[in-house]
This record gives C-alpha cells, structure tokens and sequence, in this order.
C-alpha cells in the first residue's frame, strides 16, 4: 500500500524567475509520487513519498509554475531511471539540432560544446563523432555512467552560476551550450540562467528546448505537470526571465517533440528575429499572462480523466485483457492522477533495462520488457507516452496487424484501430 510520507519540499511564496508574490493557483493535483521515482522489488515494503502538487500563475511575469519544491535529491537520485537513447526521435532530433548547429556556427576541433542535462550523452556523441570536444553535465547517477561508458565526457553536478564561476575559472567558454528539456527542472531557475550567461562565450549561443505551455493547455496535458517539472514556459515569461540576466530569446522554433516543444535561440547580442515577435504577439492576444487563459484547466483535466477511466472500466467489463506501453513519467502522473490501477492495468512494458522489474509509483504497476505484448497479446495496449505515438504505434506494428487495438489518452481517449 502507498503511504504519505513527508520528505523535504519547499512552499514557493514568490515566483521563480521575477520574484513576484502575485502567484494565482489554477490546478491542485493533490500529493503525488515523484513520476520518475519507479520501484525496485526491495522497496515495494517501504512507505512511498508523496508531495503536494499544485501549480500557480506569475501575474507579474506570467511564469506558470508548482508551488511546492520537492528536493532535488530525491526528484534525480537513485530511482532517477530515464535514458534519452531509448527514444530513437530523441536520437534523431538530437542529431539533426548537432547538424545544424555545426553547420551554421561553423564549429570544429577547436569549438567547445556543453551540453547541460547531458543525460546519458545522446546529443554530445554527434558532436563528439566529429571531432568537436565536448562536456556533458547531469546531476543522476545513471544516465552520467551511462554517458562516461560511451565516452563521453561528463561531469554528475547540478549547473548554476557557482558551477559556471568554477568552469570559467578553469578557462572553460562554451561556443554553444545546449539544455534540452532541464529549464523546468531547475529549482534556482535565475541562477542556471545566469550560469549559461556567464559560461557563454562573447559570440555563442545556447539551444535550449522546453515544452510549450500552450500546447500543454490547448491539449489538456495534465500529464506533463509533475514534481520534477517546476516551470512551464511561454515565450512572455522566457523573454522577461533572458532579459533578467543579460541574454537575448533571438529566435524560436516550434518542435514536435513532449506533447508540443519550443527551440529558443539565446545569446548575449540582441538580434531579434521575426518568429520571436510573432510568438510574443500571439501570446498577448491569447492572454498567456491572465488567469481566464487557465480557468477552465481543471474541468478538462477532470473530464480527460473521467472519460478514460469509464472506457478502462468498460472493456474490463467485457472481459478485455488491457496493458500499457511506455513507462514514462507522463504515464505515472495519468494513472495515478484517473486512479488507474493493476486491477486494470495488468502491466507495462518498456524498452529501457533499467525500468524493467521495476513498479510504477504509486499504482504499483509491473514494468516488464516489449516482448511480453507479443507473447500475450493484450487485447488493448494503452500508450502512456502519447506524444511519441508515431514512433510507438510503429513499433506495434505487428501487434495491430494481429489483432490488437491501442488506445490514446489525450488530448482525448480514442480507440486506434
């Protein structure tokens, strides 16, 4: 059985970025387990910690974020098990963003590449394969030795402007800095912003990618708001938090990756481009930075997850055998936040090693290995990570050729034929 179990979090009463104390609360999810915190055998006897989630508006800078802190060591330690290379679009984007970044800042053996977040060096070994040198810095344990095993060179440390000051004073300067999806990680959201100013060369430019929170609205993607994540991010609030500290948002990009992405360009000059001024307008017009934008949140996360749950409960009843695909952290706050347990979810299978044999939190779902759909053969397979639906509903495909049925949960649950 989960049990509450207090553990260290911090109540925010100001905003991350801007330091505000007009913080407007639109969704309470309640006290969840970490997404990414999945169970070996040995704990399942243990209380399981929960935190409270609840997520606020910045009226002063528009910034939405939680408003409780979890710590980090628990929110990337141990149980921390999420590998990038599991993800072949991940590999894929990564390498095109490298391509493109060697061909338009012209960078060779004697540029420098630093990646923060490096995770298990996904995005560096593109670098690194061409001669570029590189370093990689990541605070989990699994994914850094990961990383080091396929040589790539990788520092386990939290970034911020300390561990800046300590690399500058080494005579490191980054000609590019890349930070993939770790911006709404950061409990110090200004101080990793002004490590990247300060670690940045005169002329560099740091490629950085956070989920879009109108995506997130527009879709109903609840599933993305979790302990880990504490900042989702919209061009208004990302221009205010640069501008804060000396840097640019000189472009942005939008990118079909976690549900809807946003690439931003990032530099101490300022040369705006016309994408970033078109982002800014529309976000105005939309009204990113009033509370009616987010009222209705709530209502529709409630609705996504009555709706899913009744269509569980009612191909149970006919005596369907339902599993799920993808044990990733959306998948563990949708089933934990629908109530979605094992006595409807049998298990889950994934392609990452180091989550197999594992629960996941909370729901104390079994996570087994891909095989396992095609010896059963499930009569449905939920597909947790529905933003890698493409790249999942593929490699199903002789599962669905035999018969079997997927479903997608959001933005709306459907049955895939």
């Amino acid at each position: 059985m989960t049990v509450n179990v207090s553990a260290p979090s911090i109540r925010i009463s100001r905003c991350r970025a801007c330091g505000g104390a007009r913080l407007k609360p639109f969704l309470d999810l309640g006290s969840l387990p970490l997404s990414d915190g999945f169970l070996p055998a040995d704990q399942l006897a243990e209380p399981e910690r929960r935190f409270p989630l609840e997520v606020a508006l910045c009226l002063d800078c528009a910034l939405v974020q939680n408003l409780d802190t979890v710590d980090s060591r628990f929110r990337f330690g141990a149980n921390y098990r999420y590998l990038s290379s599991v993800t072949d679009s991940l590999v894929s984007l990564a390498e095109a963003n490298v391509l493109e970044r060697i061909r338009d800042r012209r960078l060779g053996p004697d540029s420098f590449v630093v990646e923060l977040a490096s995770n298990d060096g996904y995005l560096l070994r593109h670098y690194a394969d061409r001669g570029i040198p590189v370093l990689g810095i990541d605070p989990a344990p699994l994914p850094v030795a990961a990383a080091l095993a396929n040589g790539i060179p990788t520092r386990q440390a939290f970034f911020g402007r300390d561990f800046a000051e300590d690399l500058v004073a080494q005579g490191v300067g980054a000609d590019v800095i890349h930070a993939n999806n770790v911006l709404a990680h950061v409990a110090d959201t200004v101080g990793f912003v002004a490590g990247i100013e300060r670690l940045l060369s005169p002329e560099g430019i740091a490629v950085i990618e956070v989920p879009y929170v109108r995506n997130l609205v527009d879709t109903c993607a609840f599933d993305t708001i979790y302990h880990e994540h504490l900042c989702y991010f919209s061009v208004t609030s990302l221009d205010h938090l640069f501008r804060g500290q000396r840097l640019f948002l000189n472009r942005v990009e939008p990118l079909d990756v976690h549900g809807g992405s946003l690439r931003l360009h990032v530099g101490k000059r300022a040369d705006i481009a016309p994408s970033t001024t078109a982002y800014l307008a529309a976000e105005a017009e939309a009204g990113v930075d009033q509370p009616v934008y987010y009222a209705d949140f709530r209502a529709r996360v409630d609705r996504v997850c009555d709706d899913l749950s009744s269509l569980l409960g009612s191909l149970k009843a006919e005596g369907a055998t339902i599993a799920g695909y993808g044990a990733a952290a959306k998948g563990t706050m949708l089933l934990n936040t629908a109530g979605i347990g094992v006595e409807t979810l049998e298990w889950v299978a994934d392609r990452n090693l180091e989550k197999q044999g594992c629960w996941i939190p909370g729901v104390r779902i079994p996570i087994t290995a891909p095989e396992r759909i095609m010896e059963t053969r499930p009569d449905f397979v939920l597909i947790l990570p529905w933003n890698h639906k493409e790249e999942i509903l593929s490699q199903l495909t002789e599962y669905r050729e035999r018969g079997g049925r997927c479903i997608l949960p959001i933005p709306e649950p459907v049955i895939v034929e």
